[in-house]
């Protein structure tokens, strides 16, 4: 079949930074995707855990048809109402007194380093500065969010990068102990590793982080961008935890699939963001503020968030039903709807390989690394799709095991 529009023209007209799939989607309802070629596919990606009540919800695509007929950009010298709407049930259903807007994690991550600066700087003086973060974390491709991540591949070619930022192993109690600071100004901590294999922290190494900002008045930010809005059976992961820290980031699953990033604060650390201190042209826009807010309103209920822990009992059960069968996995973890399986020692390095195949089998997937295979899906994913979905997986299972 000729098409119009071809795969071949992301080379010849795209900047290569991806590294896209052969194919090109252009029809989704719900967790399923048809290509160019009519072919489906089961998403157990959504848009890496964007797409929180799966693709063309039709709730969120009135809601935004609405919003289209009013208000669409205004920009920050004034306010508009589904923005106040949206930051009154953040504020009201979260630890946070205040919230910025802006348009994606690495904006939300942006603000919250720059905030706890600026906070050490005028409560202490310039020599607190130290931003503590961990190996393996990603909080975005910022030059200031690419250097805290503790990734050096995605940094080390931007040099000179800034400076007075740490990376201490991942649930570590012991060296963070030994290495905070009064120097220290903020820790940044992922409640689940995503990007860098879906490690889950461990609730005393949470907890030790508290007390040790505590001690040493420094401001724990949580980057909650992937595991925030439902994904582990949480509106955000920390209430899990009893941890309450004193910034968090949200943005992927908040818009649904309409870009929105959110910085919650606590009341003291805000007020050291005064007009001109930061800003963003799109951030708070009344389209993507409409939608999130209809998201929040759905997520938030105590039987859709129910519903997210009785589909991640589903998926652990049909992972290790299939590991049973093809010895593929050393071990299956995660919460709620964001899971990684890591490959044994035999299959190290082809998480992609395996993920590639999955799609020629009609399920599309997501990496964690180079040895983890990784699912964020819709929060609200049918049984049958997910019964279509690891019958797809274990298709792709066999053929990678004789591959």
């Amino acid at each position: 079949m000729t098409k119009a529009i071809q795969r071949s023209w992301f080379e010849q007209y795209m900047v290569p930074c991806f590294a896209p799939a052969p194919f090109i989607p252009v029809k989704a309802e719900g967790s399923r995707v048809w290509d160019q070629d009519g072919k489906e596919y089961v998403d157990f990606a959504g848009g890496i855990a964007v797409n929180a009540l799966g693709h063309a919800n039709k709730e969120l695509k009135e809601t935004l048809s609405t919003q289209m007929e009013n208000l669409w950009h205004i920009g920050n010298g004034y306010t508009n109402e589904p923005v106040l709407k949206l930051a009154k049930d953040l504020v009201e259903n979260t630890f946070s007194d205040k919230v910025f807007f802006c348009n994606s994690g690495a904006e939300a991550n942006e603000a919250a380093l720059k905030i706890a600066r600026k906070y050490a700087l005028d409560k202490y003086g310039s020599h607190k500065n130290e931003i503590i973060s961990f190996e393996n974390s990603f909080h975005g491709r910022t030059l200031f969010t690419v250097t805290v991540g503790g990734q050096p591949k995605y940094s080390q070619d931007f040099a000179p990068l800034p400076q007075e930022i740490t990376h201490l192993p991942y649930n570590d109690i012991e060296t963070i102990k030994a290495r905070i600071s009064e120097k220290t100004c903020a820790v940044i901590v992922e409640p689940i590793i995503g990007e860098g294999g879906v490690i889950p922290a461990d609730p005393a190494f949470m907890k030790a982080l508290r007390e040790l900002c505590d001690q040493y008045q420094a401001l724990l930010i949580f980057d909650e961008i992937q595991t925030g809005v439902g994904r582990t059976g949480y509106l955000y992961a920390y209430e899990e935890t009893g941890v309450v820290p004193d910034i968090l980031t949200t943005a992927k699953g908040l818009g649904g699939g309409f870009p929105i990033g959110a910085m919650l604060v606590k009341q003291h650390v805000a007020e050291v963001f005064q007009p001109g201190s930061h800003g963003t042209t799109f951030g708070g826009n009344p389209l993507a503020a409409a939608v999130a807010h209809k998201v929040l309103s759905i997520v938030n209920q105590k039987a859709f968030l129910a519903g997210v822990q009785e589909r991640h009992h589903e998926f652990i059960r049909q992972m290790t039903a299939l590991n049973q069968r093809y010895q593929v996995f050393s071990e299956i973890r995660g919460k709620g709807l964001l899971l990684g399986a890591e490959l044994t020692e035999k299959y190290q390095g082809k998480a992609k390989t395996l993920s590639n195949i999955a799609a020629e089998e009609g399920l599309i997937a997501l990496i964690a690394g180079p040895n983890v295979l990784r699912f964020a899906p819709a929060l609200n994913i049918g049984q049958q799709e997910i019964s279509d979905g690891f019958t797809r997986l274990e298709n792709a299972l066999k053929r990678f095991v004789q591959e």
